[in-house]
């Protein structure tokens, strides 16, 4: 069976920062960003809280092992992505494209208003690439918390901006 998309199970989270390492190394091309190839993961119990809440999917290989990932969670009506990692091996192959459109389809069969989530303005297959799906820029004051969070880790002021697309 050729790749495909499944909501991740409790067990995938031990494969997901190993995803997330791999995806990041295309970081190394991006004058000032290649640290992210080198940054801490998401832990594996993490990944766990965010599997239970079933609002995580994978992409699997014929063997059913992990290659790519969204990790979501509601917060208020909205469906917030923390994370999207595609490994290496399969990059632009359209599956991180895919694994939005799952996220978009939950969001929308569950009645909320909108999915969210944060990235780097300039990097062409973060803000550029979501602005192609139909996120527009959006700041209340849940993502400014999160990304004064992120600034407060390290970011580049201003690098970071926050997306919004309407489930409705």
């Amino acid at each position: 069976m050729p790749a495909h998309i499944r909501l991740a199970h409790s067990d995938d989270a031990l494969f997901l920062p190993r995803v997330e390492l791999s995806a990041a190394q295309v970081f190394r091309s991006i004058d000032g960003l290649g640290w992210l190839a080198d940054t801490a993961t998401m832990t594996v119990e993490r990944h766990q809280q965010l599997i239970a809440l079933s609002t995580c999917w994978v992409v699997v290989d014929a063997d059913d092992q992990p290659q790519g990932f969204l990790s979501a969670e509601r917060q208020g009506d909205a469906l917030h992505i923390h994370e999207v990692s595609v490994a290496q091996s399969i990059q632009g192959q359209g599956w991180g494209r895919k694994l939005l459109e799952n996220a978009m389809a939950y969001a929308h069969a569950n009645m909320l208003c909108a999915v969210t989530l944060t990235t780097f303005k300039h990097v062409p297959w973060n803000a550029p690439f979501y602005t192609r799906l139909g996120f527009k820029p959006e700041v209340d004051l849940r993502l400014a918390e999160i990304l004064a969070d992120e600034y407060a880790h390290g970011f580049e002021p201003g690098s970071r901006c926050a997306l919004s697309w309407s489930a409705r």
